[in-house]
């Protein structure tokens, strides 16, 4: 057998341990597609309510499920794009944190509207995001970084 050659057990563990990491992504996309089902559910349960209401916290609860469904959504695609890439990629997730923290953003600004004049309160959420703006902009500086890595060509030795 040449130096440069797996020995056969080692071919046969390696793709044994590709074939359990493939059962382990499928279970965590069903899983992901049955979350993303039962958010589009609560979000349409939202909707109705918010015709009938009329109120902004149907509104915001609306918008709240909608974010959340389009995180899960990110994080099937992150999945999908590490099965179909053999490598995990880190732009999906960095996307994923964006969408979570403007999420975040959206729903304690309402919060924050209510609450203005009330002291400590009010001052702790515009706090939070405030540090909420300046995750985003890292996490979006850091995606712009890595598109900008991703077409420089590779080095040679």
């Amino acid at each position: 057998m040449p130096e440069d050659e797996e020995p056969a057990y080692a071919r046969f563990g390696n793709r044994l341990l590709v074939v359990c990491e493939d059962v382990v992504y499928v279970g965590i996309a069903v899983a992901l597609v049955v979350t993303a089902g039962i958010l589009l559910v609560a979000a349409g349960e939202h909707v109705v309510t918010l015709v009938g209401q009329r109120s902004q916290d149907a509104a915001i609860e609306v918008l709240d499920a909608l974010l959340l469904l389009f995180i899960v959504v990110e994080l099937l695609y992150a999945v999908r794009t590490t099965v179909a890439e053999r490598k995990l990629v880190a732009e999906p997730f960095l996307l994923v944190g964006i969408i979570a923290a403007v999420k975040e953003i959206v729903v304690l600004a309402v919060k924050a509207a209510e609450d203005a004049g009330k002291g400590s309160v009010f001052t702790d959420q515009i706090l939070e995001v405030g540090v909420l703006g300046g995750l985003v902009l890292a996490l979006g500086a850091t995606a712009w970084l890595l598109r900008i890595k991703e077409r420089e060509p590779e080095e040679t030795d």
